[in-house]
């Protein structure tokens, strides 16, 4: 079980090469579980028992399950959909020398430049298509390999292996084609998105790693994937709401289980569909209009981005105490500043929870000498003040075109996102949590 998990994470992946078909795979999923689809321009009318999603930006999405019976609290878990990446820019094509085809990007995020180079890559997203006088959104997936960014060879560049600062708009563009590829972008992505290059009038479209996600190891313990931060969190916290709320025995009954993903944290998440927008807000209002005060107040949220595992080459980068390694359960991130949410209660409140379904956890935080990260809850916060648990599972290489995490840690990071959805938290006038299985 464990490793088919593992491997259908990886499908998913595999079909998931823009933070905008990460969600329509969602929407997918949601679909044939019985959810029903709202749309933030029209009107609700939710019903006990129900089950929807609404999707904002096309690339962020809140699912929620609300109860049979009277519920007083909102359960979330939270996620982002994107990933460090290289996007198209406006007029893409550049002639070098009279002998390439380039395509112009620009970097998304804060990526590790030299694992994106010397590897097959494609492009994915979005284009808005002129139909008539509408504009109609298309995802575009072109699946094969079509683009290389290559080194200069060593010859060329005999320090390269003592370090070298790469220039984003010289050695970091991709060869598209030779001479004969100029005027082909257009056609192509226009071919793609069944329709002609002149009714195409915008696109959102990225780079991405074609190399296909493996299980590797000794044992087989380990898994490499392009996008496991934070793919790996927002997987399986839609899994997690799926599986709980259509459990037969064992589902929340008191609490509407919310299920958030969010694009653009990687680059500060202030849009209008990142988590510093009021999407989640927006919806906790009109799930409950009246009381939704209240049940914030009473509510609880995990906030899940994958974190460091020690490095085997890098010892010295970990802290001295805590030190999270990957297979070895799901890591509670720390921060005495704020840039992980998590607090004494919030720790101890899901600790309770993993120890009641024996899951291990682990404990992250920066060297005090090492600046951080930071995440979804802090951002959250500003919008909807849940006690709030940053978590994420132990992993290598983030912000590479292809990282490394644990095998065991999926399945750990699912079991433990279910056993929130199915534990009911219960908030007294003293603010003291108690776990109600």
């Amino acid at each position: 079980m464990i490793k088919q998990r593992a491997e259908e994470f990886l499908d998913f992946v595999k079909n998931s090469p823009s933070c905008y078909h990460v969600i329509d795979n969602f929407r997918n999923m949601l679909n044939a579980a019985g959810y029903a689809e709202l749309r933030e321009e029209c009107s609700w009318k939710l019903e006990k028992g129900g089950k929807y999603y609404c999707i904002r930006g096309g690339s962020s999405i809140i699912a929620f399950a609300v109860p049979k019976e009277e519920y007083t609290n909102f359960q979330v878990i939270a996620a982002h959909s994107d990933a460090p990446v290289f996007k198209i820019k406006e007029n893409p094509e550049i002639l070098t020398d009279g002998h390439y085809v380039e395509l112009n990007v620009e970097k998304y995020g804060g990526m590790i430049y030299s694992t994106w180079l010397d590897r097959p890559l494609s492009l994915a997203g979005r284009v808005i298509v002129k139909n008539k006088d509408t504009f109609e959104s298309r995802l575009i997936n072109i699946d094969r390999d079509l683009l290389v960014i290559p080194n200069a060879a060593i010859h060329m560049n005999r320090d390269i292996n003592d370090g070298y600062k790469y220039n984003a708009q010289k050695d970091m563009v991709p060869i598209f084609g030779g001479a004969g590829a100029g005027n082909m972008f257009n056609k192509l992505v226009a071919k793609e998105a069944c329709t002609d290059a002149c009714q195409i009038y915008g696109m959102d479209l990225y780079l991405y790693n074609r190399t296909k996600g493996s299980i590797w190891g000794a044992c087989e313990e380990f898994i490499s994937s392009p996008k496991i931060d934070d793919l790996e969190c927002a997987y399986t916290a839609m899994k997690a709401l799926l599986q709980a709320a259509d459990a037969d025995s064992g589902i929340n009954k008191s609490s509407v289980l919310i299920c958030a993903v969010f694009d653009n944290e990687e680059v500060g998440s202030q849009t209008k569909q990142g988590a510093a927008s009021t999407f989640l807000y927006d919806v906790l209002t009109r799930i409950d209009e009246k009381n939704y005060r209240q049940k914030i107040a009473k509510g609880f949220m995990l906030s899940a981005d994958n974190g460091h595992a020690v490095h085997p080459h890098h010892l010295d980068k970990a802290d001295p105490t805590n030190r999270p390694y990957m297979n070895e359960g799901v890591v509670i991130k720390y921060n005495a500043n704020q840039k992980y949410t998590t607090d004494a209660l919030s720790a101890a409140v899901f600790k309770g929870i993993c120890e009641n379904a024996d899951i291990p956890v682990q404990s992250y935080v920066n060297r005090s000498d090492i600046a951080g990260g930071s995440t979804l809850g802090n951002i959250l916060s500003s919008q909807v003040s849940f006690d709030t648990v940053d978590i994420g599972a132990a992993q290598l290489a983030m912000h590479s075109a292809y990282e490394t995490a644990g095998v065991k840690d999926l399945t750990y990071m699912l079991e433990a996102m279910k056993a929130f959805y199915n534990t009911h938290l219960e908030k007294d006038e003293r603010g003291f949590v108690s776990i109600v299985n």
